[in-house]
């Protein structure tokens, strides 16, 4: 058995929380590696496949309930493809440390933006649709594939920096999951190597909980879900600057 019940449990919350209000990927390797024993390379690449699961399910999910802006969904989608590439080909160039620094303060300041309730939640947009969003796309996945991750932790906050509403934000995050794990899958089978019998496992259990935290996410008031989602960003961001500082 790849995953015991407990990492199983996890993986389902992470899903969940990936559906739900768009981060959560951010833990999914810790989880694999504290909990299950995987080693980092092996993991890495089964994720960014896996988040293919949690893209379709939840780009599905949040169209039907008409929560995804497609002009903006494109662009994002169009600059994420060779952002995603070019990521992959700095990752050995690119200090770790000064990686992590910049999305963790990133996401700590968008969070603590949002927090403030400040917000003039009109921006959904979405008549500039154009170069803006493809820089967008194109930055988020160029710190995905240096980073991991699958697009939402670092897309997420630039939107809600940029003031689109949160359900148009985690639409986005949903849909833009699925490009970048498809040209992160890409590169890792065509120059390292991937545990797919893992990464599909890991996507059929992170689909479930995306279904259920998709479908759970318009179901809660506008306003909690954002505050949901503004204070996950600020735990998210003080919890990667304190491990690279303090510990």
């Amino acid at each position: 058995m790849l995953l015991s019940p407990l990492l199983t449990f996890f993986v389902l919350v992470i899903g969940a929380l990936i559906g739900g209000v768009g981060i959560g990927g951010v833990l999914l390797l810790p989880a694999l590696k504290y909990l299950g024993g995987f080693s980092l390379h092996q993991v890495i690449p089964a994720c960014m496949l896996s988040y293919l699961f949690t893209g379709v399910v939840g780009a599905f999910i949040y169209a039907r309930h008409g929560s995804i802006n497609w002009a903006l969904a494109v662009s994002v989608c169009l600059g994420a493809l060779p952002g995603a590439y070019l990521g992959s080909f700095l990752l050995p160039h690119v200090s770790p440390l000064v990686l992590e620094t910049v999305i963790g303060a990133l996401i700590l300041v968008a969070g603590m933006d949002a927090l403030r309730g400040r917000q003039i939640e009109i921006r959904d947009d979405n008549q500039h649709a154009g170069v803006e969003y493809l820089l967008i796309g194109f930055v988020t996945g160029v710190g995905s594939a240096l980073s991991g991750t699958g697009g939402p932790l670092l897309l997420i906050p630039i939107l809600i920096w940029r003031k689109v509403s949160v359900l148009t934000a985690i639409g986005l995050a949903q849909a833009i999951m699925i490009p970048i794990s498809v040209t992160a899958t890409l590169g890792n089978y065509l120059h390292g190597e991937i545990d797919f019998k893992l990464g599909i496992l890991l996507g059929v259990v992170l689909g479930v909980g995306s279904l259920l935290g998709a479908k759970s996410a318009h179901l809660l008031p506008v306003g909690i879900l954002k505050k949901v989602v503004a204070g996950l960003l600020v735990l998210v961001g003080i919890m990667i600057l304190y491990r690279l500082y303090f510990i």
